[in-house]
């Protein structure tokens, strides 16, 4: 189900928890399904980030093994729509460790036809529509002791032939981040990121920490809030990436349109 959230100078289309759309001043800024590049718009990568296919789609936990295939089984569940206003929505995500979950990777990009994960967790997604931004809010609550690493994955539609993204003290070129392929460009300890194209917008993050950017074509990127890079080691050490629960954690994105 599609709902919108509304105030007089933004719209924002979310389809069953997914960001589907962002149009301010009558800009769109969000990538469009059926558009090349990727099938989706916005998703989560929980309790993973990252492929697991050189380990057999396998990870070790305190609970024992659990097996997982590229950035989580979190996204192949079903959102619930706990609340909606005219300019805010409440989401949430439910799993009894354990359960096994469909793969719908398999069998075309996956040899694992199912994943789990041994605890049990609630997942929480929220959107609240500002004056001049979009919140996008996350809560983890779960079993105490829980590993897991967080990453947001919201794509952006790219208007001009040279955008930039500035983080930190960079200038990176859309160039450079195709260069780097499917393992995404890594962005080290940053909170705050600027995509400047047509129109500028400004991704603040709390609870991440890092940026990871990723695109394979020239009308969209992807800039992801991440807890951890999956890339700086071994597939067979990528535990080493997780925190620990030890109450409920929340993260934050706040994305801020720049002058139309």
């Amino acid at each position: 189900m599609t709902i919108q959230i509304k105030n007089d100078r933004a719209t924002v289309g979310i389809q069953d928890g997914e960001l589907v759309s962002y149009v301010v001043d009558g800009h769109e800024f969000i990538h469009q399904k059926g558009s090349p590049g990727w099938g989706s718009s916005d998703t989560e990568m929980f309790p993973i980030i990252g492929p697991l296919d050189k380990v057999d789609f396998r990870i070790m936990t305190p609970k024992g093994e659990a097996i997982q295939d590229q950035h989580g089984h979190l996204r192949q569940l079903p959102y619930e729509l706990v609340s909606h206003t005219e300019d805010s929505a409440h989401y949430i995500k439910r799993y009894q460790g354990g359960t096994p979950v469909a793969n719908s990777k398999y069998p075309d990009r996956s040899k694992e036809r199912r994943m789990d994960w041994p605890y049990d967790l609630e997942f929480e997604k929220s959107f609240s529509l500002e004056k001049g931004s979009l919140e996008i809010s996350f809560k983890i609550s779960g079993e105490q002791g829980m590993p897991f690493m967080l990453g947001y994955h919201p794509a952006f539609k790219l208007y001009t032939k040279a955008p930039l993204i500035l983080a930190n003290d960079r200038k990176i070129t859309l160039e450079e981040v195709l260069a780097v392929g499917g393992r995404a460009l890594q962005i080290e300890d940053c909170t705050v990121l600027t995509l400047r194209d047509k129109r500028d917008i400004r991704l603040e993050t709390e609870g991440f920490g890092h940026f990871m950017c990723w695109t394979e074509v020239g009308n969209m990127v992807c800039l992801e809030p991440i807890t951890f890079y999956p890339y700086a080691v071994e597939q067979r050490e990528l535990r080493r990436g997780f925190q620990t629960l030890e109450g409920p954690f929340q993260a934050k994105v706040t994305l801020r349109p720049g002058p139309g």
